[in-house]
């Protein structure tokens, strides 16, 4: 969610200039984006929102993009920025993805085209053509969706609703014949939510509660956990997009999406440790603004993104609609390491 907007200039490359971090944050390391997608396909409003990424092991540069016009519908593109394809399929604001192995790639959207009942677009994607095959739709949830995040558990689908209010539903997701989705779990936050991850170890999911801060629901919990608190200097509000890259058995980084003051928040798995922020500033391409949903996977991409890619949505990507910008994890660890 927005609360203001921002000045930007549209000279040339140089994109939006980013807002000034309240006073006592720690200091946000800066890197630059290495590629960028096309402009999605509504201009001049708060259209782009959520990407999600799958690499291709047998050809990591042959990799792709699954991203949102909440306005209009899912765009795939491939690493290069070129839009493959869209889906024409209405109001879909947060995407996810689930590699399935034989069942192929499983692609779940929320949708918000009835904001009284929240419903989850499932598709497949055809990675050789790029195409998003439709499966149909199931019950989200009461309430107008918003975020979305997938795992697995015994080989089951799940998926996670997140709705606009706070609502979490946990749903075991039946591809077979007609898809249908069963509800498991449901938790309620106090206010608005939206951008959640769920981590593939183990099933642990971590939900972005706007306001307040990142809370995570594990295995067992009968009530979930504030694991990152907004503090209005290492995560400042609006706590948006939500991501992370796993290590070992229960190592890794959580990545938070601080709109208030477009930067990342970076936090160190499993304790939550704070391990510094970064922001993605004017280079060949544009800075990022006030990102809502973001995408982090680690492993090679080829040679531009070593050891993983990050992509983010772009705010202002004047004088051109919103877009998605591509980052190489390496620099952001590179940069955060100097900084230590």
């Amino acid at each position: 969610m927005r609360r203001l907007l921002l000045t930007c200039s549209v000279a040339g490359l140089a994109g939006c200039a980013t807002v000034p971090p309240p006073v006592g944050s720690p200091t946000a390391v800066s890197v630059t984006a290495v590629g960028e997608t096309e402009p999605v396909g509504t201009a001049n409003a708060d259209a782009a929102d959520d990407p999600a990424i799958w690499r291709n092991a047998a050809d990591p540069a042959a990799s792709l993009i699954v991203a949102t016009d909440k306005k209009a519908g899912l765009h795939v593109y491939d690493l290069d920025g070129r839009r493959r394809s869209f889906a024409n399929v209405g109001r879909v604001n947060n995407v996810d993805l689930a590699d399935l192995g034989a069942q192929g790639v499983i692609i779940a959207a929320s949708d918000r085209n009835d904001i009284a009942h929240a419903k989850l677009q499932l598709f497949r994607l055809d990675t050789a053509a790029a195409q998003l095959v439709p499966l149909g739709a199931v019950d989200g949830g009461s309430g107008e969706g918003y975020g979305i995040c997938l795992g697995t558990s015994g080989g089951d689908l799940r998926a996670y609703s997140v709705l606009k209010d706070g609502t979490v539903n946990e749903y075991r997701i039946d591809l077979g014949g007609v898809p249908r989705s069963v509800l498991l779990a449901t938790h309620k936050l106090a206010s608005q939510a939206e951008g959640c991850v769920v981590d593939p170890r183990d099933g642990t999911v971590y939900v972005g509660e706007e306001d307040v801060g990142v809370w995570r629901f594990g295995k067992g919990m009968t009530s979930p956990k504030l694991v990152a608190a907004v503090d209005n200097k290492h995560l400042v509000a609006d706590t948006e997009g939500v991501a992370l890259i796993t290590e070992g058995t229960d190592s890794g980084m959580l990545v938070v999406s601080s709109q208030g003051d477009s930067s990342y928040a970076l936090y160190r798995l499993p304790d939550m440790e704070p391990a510094g922020r970064f922001r993605i500033v004017a280079g060949r391409y544009g800075a990022t603004s006030e990102t809502d949903g973001i995408a982090l996977m680690g492993g090679s991409f080829g040679p531009d993104y070593p050891t993983g890619l990050f992509v983010a949505q772009d705010g202002d990507n004047a004088p051109y609609a919103q877009n998605f910008k591509l980052v190489s994890w390496a620099e952001v660890q590179k940069a955060i390491a100097a900084e230590r």
